[in-house]
């Protein structure tokens, strides 16, 4: 499958090109435009419990699905937050482990499904008990709010990122939940909190802002009641 990324960094637009018979899937409302000989239609991809689960790490019950049916034909596809796309390609040894709302899309040997995370990181990562997990062969596109930046960790190499800031990694790749600063008192008036400690080998994909920091900064415009 040939596909193009247009307007790489803030404002990102997932060009797909589908030879006749290849089918991409999508989150729920992703696609802007499409071929006429393109077909979609709603999918529970992997069944009700899938698509329960789904629910749970923040993403959507139902999936689109976008075939190619009657001869080779385009998809243009885009994310709902103002942000980037990036490309990962999986080989099926590994799963990739995405922050809520980080799935756009996927080619057909690619599977979504959801991950129950141990209660300590289901507290306090700020992603909740369920995390989206990615497996199978094929390509899976991320979106995210901001550009997207990916840190390569070394064998050993520690980073410790704002959980806010996350969009995908590994399941490889070791990571904890702590405070920012020794103390609590520290940690919560740096205005960080809470931080992931990643310790590689392996890749990190973060985004460039932070979701909840924009409501905040949002909230101070809105008057109140």
């Amino acid at each position: 499958m040939k596909y193009e990324v247009l307007y790489q960094g803030a404002f990102a637009l997932l060009k797909v090109h589908l030879s006749a018979g290849e089918s991409v899937k999508a989150e729920s409302g992703a696609m802007v435009s499409m071929s006429p000989n393109v077909d979609v239609k709603g999918t529970a991809d992997g069944g009700i419990m899938a698509g329960l689960g789904r629910m749970l790490s923040g993403e959507t019950f139902f999936f689109q699905e976008l075939s190619a049916n009657r001869g080779a034909g385009e998809v243009l596809l885009a994310p709902s937050s103002i942000g980037d796309i990036q490309a990962v390609e999986l080989d099926g040894s590994y799963r990739l482990l995405v922050q809520k709302d980080g799935f756009l899309a996927g080619t057909s040997g690619i599977q979504v499904n959801t991950k129950m995370q141990n209660l300590s990181r289901g507290l306090l990562s700020g992603e909740g008990f369920f995390i989206v997990e990615i497996s199978g062969s094929g390509t899976v596109f991320l979106s995210s709010y901001g550009a997207i930046h990916a840190i390569n960790l070394e064998p050993g190499e520690e980073r410790i990122i704002d959980n806010g800031h996350l969009v995908a990694w590994p399941d490889y790749v070791h990571y904890s939940i702590e405070k920012a600063s020794k103390g609590w008192f520290s940690s919560i008036t740096s205005g960080e909190g809470l931080v992931c400690r990643f310790r590689g080998e392996g890749i990190v994909l973060i985004q460039s802002r932070n979701p909840s920091g924009f409501g905040n900064w949002v909230k101070k415009f809105v008057p109140g009641r």
